[in-house]
């Protein structure tokens, strides 16, 4: 209850400051009259209402035409209770529809009321009450159309199946929406915890993806990954999680948002497509070995003739079956990629032997262009030797595609900072920066007029860069159009 009452202020003063302030009513506490002894400027101003016609009247002779029998019991129960109790009451929201300035009708308006009990002198009897108000209408339609846009949100989810999720990371306190049962399996409506999912996730993915996903979310700020996870009846499903970091005002990590959709079909019909390229490109294996192999006996036949459209014919047909041999180990690497097949047969050596090793195989495939190494000596690296030459091999053969007849290639070998760095540089065509963000791409290929003659189905940088970051390393390109490339990649020092 507030003791100061405007019976201990100057009725000049009182009026002044009342009228000035923003949208209040004073009233007597006489029921059932409520009678309006001050009313401010803004509270007028807001309900098109003049003084005159205000002061000395009962609150409810002013409203009688603006409120319906509902607000006016509401109104009067308000008003009673304090007058009986002496406690303030509040009206969080009401809606008042108002005149704004030049307008011809009323528009939608939501307001807040303070209502609170004023004694007169000592007295604990309440003597006045004061009414209060503030225009919420921006914060009601604000709160509308996030309620309506969660809405739509939550409809678009449930029609593709996906759930959303919040993890606080502080207590590890886990809130999702009622898709998440089903994605894993569970009857809809069953109360999981991130323990039980996290139980579901397949062993390997679960040390290999999923924690240092998460790990690595903490410092970049957003969440990626792609497992395998076990349903309640054994079954084998995929996932997709994507998601964000949301950090205090000192930087650190406090909460993750993000969204899980069940994959698993797209990612059958990617395994049941691999399996065919497997089988597909196994079958011609055959085939070609035995094309080269004439092909190989047709040249010790022909050494001695001295028709060259003969000799240039066979050796150009040897050149093409051994690229399209390249071509058929690609795609088997491919399939073994895809599933997680690919396996690191890892030894100790000289990656700079390596490389003179695949330099010196290119030189013979290709004389058409300059191969320089240029190292530092010798740099021992613990890889899969073969899947590392298959890469160097691959960038070299990039380079030599991409670079005109007679430039130069150099390749580079250097210890940086615990790391093996080989670069391998040409002289050609450059990429576009736009081609630069995709080119380690699955099948991503340029589509520029200058590429289209270029043979090539755009896997072989893919796989080198899965092949890179099996070994836990790091692959990319610095380009400009026009004047080269340099590929890099980088592998632990042993």
């Amino acid at each position: 209850m507030i003791g100061t009452t405007p019976d201990n202020i100057p009725d000049n003063l009182f009026r002044v400051l009342f009228e000035k302030s923003p949208g209040s009513l004073l009233m007597k506490a006489n029921p059932p009259d409520f009678t309006i002894v001050a009313a401010s400027d803004s509270y007028l101003r807001v309900n098109s209402l003049s003084r005159e016609n205000v002061l000395g009247k009962g609150f409810f002779d002013v409203y009688k035409k603006d409120i319906d029998e509902s607000d006016d019991l509401l109104a009067r129960k308000i008003f009673n209770h304090i007058i009986r109790t002496g406690e303030k009451v509040d009206v969080p929201v009401y809606r008042f529809d108002i005149f704004e300035p030049g307008a011809d009708v009323k528009t939608l308006h939501y307001w807040s009321f303070s209502n609170n009990p004023i004694s007169s002198g000592n007295s604990r009897e309440v003597s006045y009450i004061l009414s209060t108000f503030t225009d919420i209408t921006a914060e009601v339609k604000a709160k509308e159309a996030a309620q309506e846009s969660e809405h739509r949100l939550l409809l678009a989810a449930e029609a593709t199946g996906m759930a959303f999720w919040e993890l606080t990371i502080s207590d590890n306190a886990f809130s999702y929406s009622q898709q998440m049962a089903e994605i894993f399996g569970h009857p809809p409506g069953t109360a999981i915890t991130l323990d039980h999912i996290r139980a579901q996730v397949h062993p390997d993915d679960m040390e290999n993806i999923v924690i240092k996903a998460f790990q690595k979310a903490l410092i970049e700020g957003s969440y990626f990954y792609e497992v395998r996870v076990y349903w309640p009846d054994e079954s084998l499903h995929w996932i997709r999680t994507k998601g964000t970091v949301q950090y205090n005002k000192n930087k650190e990590p406090v909460r993750m948002l993000g969204t899980i959709v069940d994959i698993t079909e797209s990612k059958r019909d990617e395994i049941r497509k691999n399996d065919f390229i497997a089988m597909a490109s196994h079958e011609l294996k055959t085939p070609l070995t035995s094309l080269k192999a004439y092909l190989q006996l047709m040249e010790t036949k022909l050494s001695g003739t001295t028709d060259p459209f003969v000799k240039t014919a066979v050796v150009k047909s040897g050149n093409q079956v051994n690229k399209m041999t390249a071509l058929i180990h690609g795609f088997l690497d491919l399939s073994r990629i895809e599933p997680g097949k690919l396996k690191l047969i890892r030894t100790t050596f000289d990656i700079c032997a390596l490389i003179d090793e695949v330099l010196t195989e290119s030189r013979v495939l290709s004389n058409t262009h300059s191969l320089r190494l240029e190292s530092t000596g010798e740099l021992t690296v613990n890889a899969d030797r073969a899947k590392i030459g298959q890469v160097i091999s691959n960038l070299v053969n990039n380079a030599i595609k991409y670079s005109p007849r007679g430039s130069y290639v150099i390749l580079q070998c250097k210890a940086n900072d615990g790391d093996v760095v080989v670069s391998v540089t040409d002289e050609g065509i450059g990429i576009k920066p736009k081609d630069q963000e995709k080119i380690f791409q699955r099948f991503y290929r340029a589509e520029e007029d200058e590429y289209r003659n270029i043979s090539g189905f755009g896997i072989g940088l893919y796989l080198s860069s899965e092949i890179i970051q099996q070994h836990k390393g790091k692959i990319w390109v610095k380009s400009t159009e026009g004047e080269g490339s340099t590929f890099y990649f980088s592998l632990p020092v042993v």
